[in-house]
């Protein structure tokens, strides 16, 4: 479920365990009989992006199809730190989209007389903004770095992801009370930020369980299941 571009791909790469419980990759082609993709619609988030199900019914897939190089769950979690790093990156550029217009309009906007940028609830309300900004720049930065000297842990991966996604939604909540009114309107780029970030709060690891990931590299102990 919730595969994006799935409708109209002509490949997907699946992770699946085979007769030993190993998991493997595979690579499914469109056309494999018994392979199909349904959209999902009905969506009021990232409403651009094409979303669908990958459904398999009694599909026969060559053995050429595997993926060679890599097994276990290793495999798949890797490429889930990647998209996980990628939403640390892009949701600031969301937050920082949202700051810039809720700015703009705060020296536009004229009330009693003067532009509501010069009333200290605002001020607060920006400077607030732009420091959470800047510290998620930072911590996102960092974890460049230490990617690039392929240090970067999973862990430090999602505290990145949460952080930076729970930093952006709030921003942009407090940015659609600076506008308010127009806020809600398509003339600003506030409500399609806040919609969009409400998927990504959830998907590549839910808010959550990134905490729990999280408390779990920090105390050692698992919250996931028992171990009994």
């Amino acid at each position: 479920m919730w595969i994006t571009n799935s409708p109209i791909c002509d490949v997907a790469v699946v992770w699946a365990k085979n007769e030993e419980g190993r998991i493997h990759g595979l690579v499914v082609e469109r056309g494999m009989e018994g392979f199909t993709t349904p959209e999902t619609h009905g969506k009021w988030s990232l409403r651009a992006s094409r979303t669908g199900e990958l459904v398999f019914d009694n599909v026969k897939v060559p053995k050429e199809n595997l993926l060679p190089n890599k097994s276990g769950l290793g495999a798949p979690l890797g490429c889930l730190d990647s998209a996980r790093y990628g939403i640390a990156w892009g949701v600031i550029g969301a937050a920082m989209d949202c700051y810039d217009s809720a700015l703009r309009y705060s020296q536009e906007r004229i009330q009693f007389g003067k532009p509501i940028a010069a009333y200290q609830l605002t001020q607060k309300k920006l400077a607030e903004m732009i420091t959470e900004i800047t510290k998620a720049q930072f911590l996102t930065y960092r974890l460049g770095q230490l990617k690039n000297e392929g240090r970067a842990s999973s862990q430090q991966i999602s505290m990145a992801k949460r952080n930076n996604v729970d930093m952006a939604l709030k921003i942009a909540r407090e940015a659609r009370q600076i506008h308010g009114g127009m806020g809600i309107t398509g003339e600003y780029p506030i409500m399609r930020h806040m919609m969009n970030l409400e998927s990504v709060i959830t998907y590549e690891g839910t808010h959550d369980i990134h905490l729990l990931i999280t408390g779990m590299d920090i105390t050692g102990h698992s919250a996931f299941r028992s171990d009994q």
